[in-house]
């Protein structure tokens, strides 16, 4: 669709949630939900798991679950509940530590829902965050390279009171290291207005994303739970080379295709 003020006039665009996604009209787009769908996309790829997003809600995930022969990740605060049978959950800290599986159905409300979205504009869709957003860059780089344009969407959350989209600290920056990165390589006349300032954020936050992941609302919220080692290893910049791209469905290292 034409977006007469929409970022179209930029081969580099930032946009948020769903409807940004598809607004975006980008030939590749990398979805950015770092705490945490993303990341734990990532860690699941760096461990061999081709990995199958789904939109939220069980009965869906279970059809695709069966239809792929896949594992169904549970909830990460079912997976710790006592008695619980061991499954693999949208925590990336859990996937670090426990055995991995060949496939793996892992939904989320936001990122993995947004993937779907995006999926079906025939764009190629990628998964950042912060742990691989160097490597994402570099393939960003070659897209460019090659003409094309590329969509960076910040996944956010949902406001509790009426569902609508709460833009989150921690998407907002992982967007903008990817940016930053990018714009490094030599990209930066190719934003629009939304990347530069993206960039910009994250160059001027990037001495504390430790201390910010953990003190924004969303990280706050998983340490409360008791998911705190979850928003350390959604902090860690640069620690991963996998750039998890969608072929045929799932999630697998661009660098396998």
């Amino acid at each position: 669709m034409s977006e007469p003020f929409g970022q179209g006039s930029y081969a580099v665009r930032l946009d948020w949630g769903p409807v940004g996604a598809v607004r975006c009209g980008a030939d590749v787009t990398v979805v950015v939900d770092v705490l945490s769908f993303s990341t734990a996309v990532t860690v699941a790829v760096e461990r061999g798991t081709r990995v199958y997003p789904s939109r939220w809600g069980g009965e869906h995930a279970r059809a695709v679950a069966a239809a792929h022969g896949a594992a169904l990740a549970v909830g990460r605060l079912e997976a710790t509940k006592d008695g619980a049978v061991v499954a693999p959950s949208l925590s990336p800290a859990a996937l670090l530590e426990t055995a991995p599986v060949e496939s793996l159905v892992l939904p989320s409300p936001n990122g993995s829902t947004i993937v779907v979205e995006a999926v079906g504009t025939g764009s190629t869709v990628l998964a950042g965050c912060l742990r691989n957003a160097h490597a994402v860059a570099t393939r960003l780089a070659r897209t460019l390279d090659a003409g094309q344009t590329v969509g960076v969407v910040a996944a956010g959350e949902r406001w509790d009171l009426d569902r609508s989209l709460r833009p989150a600290l921690e998407d907002h920056l992982g967007a903008g290291a990817i940016l930053a990165h990018l714009a490094a390589m030599g990209h930066g006349d190719a934003f629009s207005p939304e990347a530069t300032v993206a960039s910009a954020v994250f160059r001027a936050s990037a001495g504390s994303l430790d201390r910010l992941l953990h003190d924004c609302v969303g990280g706050r919220e998983l340490t409360a739970m008791g998911f705190a080692a979850d928003v350390a290893v959604a902090a860690t910049l640069d620690a991963s080379g996998v750039v998890p791209v969608i072929v045929d469905g799932a999630f697998v290292d661009d660098q396998e295709r």
